[in-house]
Parts: C-alpha cells; structure tokens; sequence
C-alpha cells in the first residue's frame, strides 16, 4: 500500500553560514515545500514561499553526501537540512506532524534508491537535449523500503531487510561482511528470550493474518476520513459515536494534519488530556471553573499569559465534551470572542469538538441543574457538521455489539438480559489472573486493592515517583494514569497503563499478576497472554500551563483488583467484572461494559435492566441530530 507524499503548508527559514558564523538568515512565515524529479531523475526540493506579497520558488537539489537531516523533533512539527557543499540550512517548523514524518520518510527512501544509479556531470547535463522538466515525486512502495534497509549499515541492514534481528552480542553482529558467506542459523539470530521464527507455512500464515490485522487496525473508516476532510476544509466539526469506534484514533490524526504553532488540544478531565497529549480545557481558557460572571471571565482570560495562548489559537480541539458543562461552554465561546476581537463564532477558531453523550455527563453538585453543551446558543451558532461513528473497531464480538449499541440508548429488553445476566459464570480462575472490577465509586476501589494487596505473601515494595517539578505531585496524579506511589507483592494482580510492545500484547490495559522481582528490583509480571516481562520505568509528559511541560517517572503498574468505571473510560481490558449495583449516573453502566472485548471476557455480578439508563435530553438531541450523510449510511438512533 502507498501513501501520496504530502505537500507541506509550513514555516521555514534559510540560513547562510561559514564554518565561525551565520552570514545570512531569511524568515518566512507561510511556505510550501514539495518532494519532484526533474530531467534527470534526480530528486529536488521546491520551496514556495510569500516574502512581501510576493511569491518566489526555490529548487534545491539533493544530492546522497550533501545532505544531513536532523529529524530530533520531527513529532513536533520541526525539522532541519543541512547542505553541506552550499552551506546553507533550511529548517522546517509548524509543520502538521503526520505529513512531515511521511515526508521525511518517502525523502529517505527515495534518496537510497537513488544511491545506485551514476551521476551526472555538470558536462553531460549541459551537453544534454532533454528539455527542463520537474514531476511530482511518486509515493513510497514495498521495493523503495527494501533498498533502504539493505542500504543501511553492512549487513546488518542485509538483515533486517531479510526480517531477522542480530542479536547485540553475536560475533556476527560485529562482522557484517561474513553474513554473505555463512549460513545462517537458530544460534546467530532472534531477540533473547525468544523462541526461533522459522518461516513454516503455518509461521507465515500466522505472519500474514498479524500484518492484515494491524494495518485495518490503522486503516481509516470512510467516516473517518469524512471528518478528517471537513477539518481540512476548516469546518467546525463535531464527531461523536458510541465506545471503541474509534475516536481517540481519530483525534490522532487530526492533530497529525494541524499546524502545532496553532493548534491547541484539550480535553474535560486531566486523564484524557493525558492521552490525547494535551492539557485541560479548563488549563488552557484560564477562566477558572467559570462561575464567575461573563465580563470577570474575559478579564481574566485577557491576562498576558492566557490571552497569548487565546490569540495564538488557530484550532481548538476538545476532547470528551459531553462532560463540559453548558454555562461553561457558554462562556468559553464568549471570551474567545472578546479576546479574538472578532463576532464570528467563537472568535474565528475552528472547533474540533468530540465525545459521546451518552456515556458520561458533566458533573453536577447538589440539586444543580445540568445542562449539557448542545443546549446551549453557543454550540448552534459554532457546530457547522456533525459526524456519527458507527463501525466498531473494539470489539469483534458481534453480539455484544448488538447489546452494547442498544444499552448506550438507554434499552434493554428479555433476550439482552438474559444474555448479560448468564455472564455471571464466567471463570477467569484457570488463567491465574482475576478479572478487574470496575466499581462506580472510588472509595469502593481504594478498599478492594487494598485489602487484596494485604492478603499477599512476602515483602512490599514500595516505588515513588520521580517528578520533574515536587510541588506539581497532585496535579500530576490527575493528569497521568500512574500515582505518586504504587506498592506491590508477589501475587498482586496488576494492569499495564502504556503500550510497551503492541506485537507482544504489552498494551495499555493488558492484565496480569507480579511473579517475582529482579535483582534491580522491578517486578516480573506474568501477562494473561502467558508471556512474562521485567516492567521497568517509563515516563510521562504533561503540559501544564504556557510552555511548561512536567515529567513523571515511575512503573506503568497500577493495581487492578479493582478499577473506578470513570478511570477506564477509553480502555480496552482483557478481563473484566463489574459491579452495577451503585450506578448513579446515566450511561454508567454502558462504558462499564463496553471495556470488555467479548462476552467470555465479561463477567456481570449483579445486572438488573433498571441500572441502564440514557438521559431523555441526550436522547432527544441524538435524534433531532443532522448528522452529514455519507452514501449507503444509515442512522440507527430511533
């Protein structure tokens, strides 16, 4: 499969120097840069830039020995070349991150294509009677990939062209040039602690059946490029679909398709900010919890700090909106407005707004009335197109699916119940690991994990974070999915929290129990898969405020007897029980269930219809919904 490389709509600047000092140095705001061929098959850069008003075009030529590329920050949006015979730099920033790595990509595969055809002379280009031409370079395929990995260090690169991995230690490892004339064997190669990949029929049918799952899995739904379209178009969009069909997903690659300069991402609670890498709409707005009157609000978003943010913001993009309240987004739409100096919606920022009302509301307090966002003047003045997910990537169990899309609008008849009642027995006993339960309250999760921990044998171990800043502890522990401290026993039954090896099954949600712990003193965790591994320490980045970022370091562990249903939201889980009879909230008890991926996977202690519930308001909107129509799409709310 190929990918069109992209045209990049980005800033860029030139530098001109000598080996002591820059000579010269141009700016330019707004550029295009494109990847062609000209006459001679040689690949060359165009860079279109606006200086003045004026447009003008340069073509630089790259050439294998000529040209370094610094792509440290590539995930940023920002890249450098280094010329070397003309010494001159270009550096590419606010670039759309996606577009960029793609262009970095197909530019490094092309260039080691190119390392095998002769060069030109200046003589022979000159003598030449082919006419001036340039075409856009053609995207990368499977045989562009290959000459790059073999192009790659000795043979080494020989090697991992071939899809085998040297082991660090192997005397082949330090002698390339002998794999050519020795044979290769089960002792020379694999990855310690891995059984040898032959290449039998039934290795390379489990191969191909892994490959066509984890590019679906990558694929986008013609939904998904539909939304994915009206952003770039500019639209002001909300997309919104029940749970597992793919939203975070999507959020990923709108923010890859966005310049990073302007494009601010946030979301209603610290955790999910966390996973979409940004910070919290409340962080962002600087307006506090918005109780203040409107023309208080404004003044405090007009703050040097927070109104610089406010001005920059070209793309706002809101994450779980279904739990912001109504006056907020109110508000929210107001002060962009008065901080812009512009009447059109909200300031003039194009709104990316996603979340599913029908699982979790705002929060209330008391006998507060909740109004929800939609209801508001602001969110009909600025939603210019609502889009429906509907294709389900979570879960492959169609029955559940069936009972899942039912329970999310508030039904639930005989033939559901008797379904999701019989999940009762359930045994996860024989795998050695305990399903987690989700329990509606936290205190209730507190106590399980608790109590269960006291129950095992042998030593505590006790592991505290390394924080980046000590004074930004707590707020850490709401914006990461790792506490401060995590204490852990043999036995302890335990959830990973980031994805270490998707190929492995070390994903974010992966169930297991601690084993033992190395002589470093990390746990050993034996995974529901079988599979055991050493769990190290990893870290997370949070921004929190202008141009901070904090750090945590710590185990990506977190106790998982017993887990809050707020907390899994956006989890898929291996295992799960739940216990339904404290749901306070409407749409409680369907993120609960929707965690699971299968009904064997699934274990319900105390179902009973009465604990599903939709609220009438969200109801009513989803039906009252224009949803964009896509040809052979239909809606399923009745």
């Amino acid at each position: 499969m190929s990918v069109k490389v992209p045209i990049l709509d980005c800033c860029c600047s030139f530098e001109t120097f000598t080996s002591t000092q820059t000579q010269k140095k141009e700016i330019y705001k707004k550029a295009m840069l494109s990847l062609n061929r000209n006459e001679f098959s040689e690949i060359v850069l165009n860079v279109a830039v606006v200086d003045k008003g004026v447009k003008k075009t340069r073509n630089i030529l790259l050439q294998d020995g000529d040209l370094t590329i610094h792509r440290k920050f590539v995930k940023e949006g920002k890249l450098t070349m280094d010329f070397k015979e003309s010494k001159v730099k270009l550096m590419i920033s606010n670039a759309p991150r996606n577009e960029l790595t793609i262009f970095v990509k197909t530019l490094a595969a092309k260039m080691a294509g190119n390392k095998d055809k002769p060069k030109l002379t200046t003589r022979a280009k000159l003598l030449s009677e082919k006419g001036n031409s340039i075409e856009e370079i053609s995207p990368v395929t499977s045989r562009d990939i290959k000459k790059m990995q073999m192009s790659e260090a000795g043979g080494q690169g020989l090697l991992k062209a071939r899809g085998y991995t040297p082991k660090v230690d192997s005397p082949l490892a330090s002698r390339p040039g002998s794999l050519k004339r020795k044979r290769l064997n089960k002792e020379n190669f694999g990855t310690p602690g891995r059984k040898w990949e032959d290449n039998t029929p039934k290795r390379q049918l489990l191969k191909a059946r892994r490959a066509l799952q984890e590019e679906k899995a990558k694929m986008m739904t013609r939904e998904q490029k539909y939304v994915l379209d009206m952003v770039r178009g500019g639209r002001n969009v909300f997309f919104t679909g029940g749970a597992g069909t793919g939203k975070s997903f999507l959020i990923n690659k709108i923010i890859g398709v966005l310049p990073p300069e302007h494009t601010f991402i946030t979301a209603s609670t610290g955790v999910a900010a966390f996973q979409i890498g940004g910070t919290t709409l409340h962080t962002f707005a600087g307006i506090g919890h918005g109780t203040a009157p409107t023309a208080k609000c404004v003044e405090l978003a007009a703050r040097k700090t927070v109104s610089a943010q406010w001005r920059k913001c070209k793309h706002l993009i809101i994450d779980e909106i279904s739990m912001i309240d109504g006056n907020y987004f109110k508000k929210l739409e107001a002060v962009a407005r008065a901080i812009k100096g512009s009447d059109k919606p909200f300031g003039g920022i194009q709104l990316i707004l996603t979340g599913d009302f029908l699982q979790l509301p705002p929060v209330t307090k008391g006998d507060e009335e909740r109004r929800f966002a939609f209801e508001t003047s602001a969110w009909q003045r600025c939603v210019q197109v609502n889009i429906e997910l509907t294709e389900v990537k979570r879960q492959s169990d169609e029955n559940l699916v069936s009972i899942l899309n039912k329970l999310r609008l508030g039904q639930c008849g005989d033939m559901e119940t008797q379904i999701l009642a019989e999940t009762k027995k359930n045994n996860f006993k024989d795998l050695g690991i305990l399903p987690t339960k989700l329990c509606t309250h936290s205190d209730d999760v507190n106590m399980i994990n608790t109590k269960e921990l006291h129950k095992c044998q042998g030593e505590e171990k006790v592991y505290r974070a390394q924080d980046s800043d000590s004074n930004m502890t707590r707020f850490l522990n709401t914006c990461t999915p790792v506490d401060d401290i995590l204490r852990l026993r043999v036995g302890a039954q335990v959830m990973l929290l980031k994805n270490l090896n998707v190929q492995r099954g070390l994903v974010n949600g992966a169930r297991g129990a601690v084993e033992s712990f190395s002589q470093e003193g990390f746990p050993i965790v034996r995974f529901i898969s079988g599979r055991k591994e050493e769990v190290k320490l990893e870290k997370w980045q949070v921004k929190s405020g202008v141009g901070t970022t904090l750090v945590r370091t710590q185990l990506p562990l977190k106790l998982a007897w017993a887990f809050s249903i707020h907390k899994s939201q956006g989890m898929t889980l291996d295992c799960v029980e739940v216990s339904l009879s404290r749901v306070f909230e409407c749409g409680q008890a369907y993120v609960a269930l929707s965690r699971a991926k299968s009904l064997e996977s699934l274990r319900i202690l105390d179902f009973k219809p009465g604990c599903v519930r939709a609220d009438a308001k969200v109801i009513k909107f989803y039906q009252n919904l224009k949803c964009e129509a896509l040809p052979g799409q239909e809606r399923n709310v009745e």
